[in-house]
């Protein structure tokens, strides 16, 4: 079974993938929406979203937008860098994306131009690199025979692996997904496209849930998860041993990574968490803009601070920092004032 992190807007970039790796990594990275008409223009930041440090060979482009010739043109830029191939995104719902005419709009629009898009994407994939699709299950008028037939044409047009959340437009986190579609899907496909299951797997416990729900997958997406448990891939494979540091590493471009975080050990885990903090925010400082840091700190420690008992105080405190040196100073104050939560013990 194959272990995905997902796509994750201020979240999927290589500061984030170096803490996972430092954990033992996953089996494919899926980057954050690459927006194929800014990467066309050559906006300012957009090297900062196709850097594939550190595991270039793991990485997924995932692409969206709207224009046909655009995400063709995009998808042939995406295709010379080096990685697993090109994911076109189908499944976001958030209100921006769909009424831009991107992420799920494809799977509601005229049928003529989604297949349009697809052949077009298609045409400029090479031989070697992988096309595949995120999507969900539809509208919420959706039908079962709508759903397949929509995944069947996707099939026919070249897509070579499917990855679905199995809720609609509207349905949020709340509801449980769908597995049963994935499992569908895996059936319909089995011999010819895999298919990725994605949606609340948390632990090893809904990660086995999800798996005996769907037996023929063959991959599972987590997204969410990884940034509170940047471990987590780690415990689903067993506690496996992790390598121990060698030290500051250097990245595709010749930068210093900055490293530290315990990584290997037989048997438990102990994780200092104010040294995985800092470690992260200097990766943040050495791999994304200076007007990146505060909002992507700001997403990542939402999650971080679930870990600990005063999840809400902890959240409060690191998210309004003025600044960085504000954000460590306060890592130190909450770490002195609640010294238990400071190491975690994992498989």
């Amino acid at each position: 079974m194959r272990l995905i992190c997902g796509p994750m807007a201020t979240i999927s970039h290589p500061a984030f993938r170096i803490l996972l790796e430092q954990f033992g990594g996953c089996d494919e990275y899926f980057t954050e929406m690459i927006n194929a008409g800014t990467l066309l223009t050559g906006g300012q930041f957009e090297k900062y979203y196709i850097d594939p440090a550190p595991v270039p060979g793991k990485i997924v482009w995932q692409l969206t937008g709207h224009d046909v010739q655009n995400m063709k043109e995009a998808a042939a830029r995406l295709a010379e860098l080096p990685g697993i191939g090109i994911d076109i995104n189908m499944g976001c719902s958030a209100p921006d994306i769909y009424k831009y005419g991107a992420g799920i709009s494809w799977m509601i629009k005229d049928r003529e131009e989604t297949i349009a898009m697809v052949k077009a994407v298609r045409s400029v994939v090479p031989a070697g690199k992988r096309l595949s699709v995120k999507l969900r299950l539809g509208d919420d008028n959706f039908t079962d025979k709508g759903f397949f037939d929509f995944c069947d044409m996707l099939v026919g047009e070249g897509v070579e692996l499917l990855t679905l959340h199995p809720r609609t437009k509207k349905e949020k986190l709340v509801r449980p997904p769908r597995y049963s579609y994935c499992q569908q899907l895996a059936e319909r496909y089995k011999g010819c496209v895999p298919v990725y299951l994605n949606g609340n797997v948390k632990d090893k416990a809904s990660y086995d849930h999800a798996v005996a729900s769907c037996p023929d997958v063959a991959g599972v997406m987590i997204s969410r998860a990884a940034v509170q448990r940047p471990w987590i891939f780690r415990e689903l494979v067993g506690g496996v041993a992790l390598r121990e540091p060698q030290g500051p590493q250097l990245d595709t471009q010749g930068a210093q990574t900055a490293t530290g975080l315990p990584e290997a050990l037989e048997g438990p885990l102990k994780v200092d968490m104010l040294n995985l903090a800092q470690t992260y925010i200097k990766n943040i400082q050495l791999y994304q803009p200076p007007e990146f840091w505060k909002t992507r700190l700001q997403r990542f420690f939402t999650y971080y601070s679930q870990n600990f008992k005063f999840a809400h105080y902890a959240q409060t405190q690191f998210i309004n920092a003025r600044d960085i040196p504000d954000l460590e100073q306060r890592l130190e104050d909450f770490f002195q004032k609640c010294p238990e939560e400071r190491l975690k013990s994992i498989l």
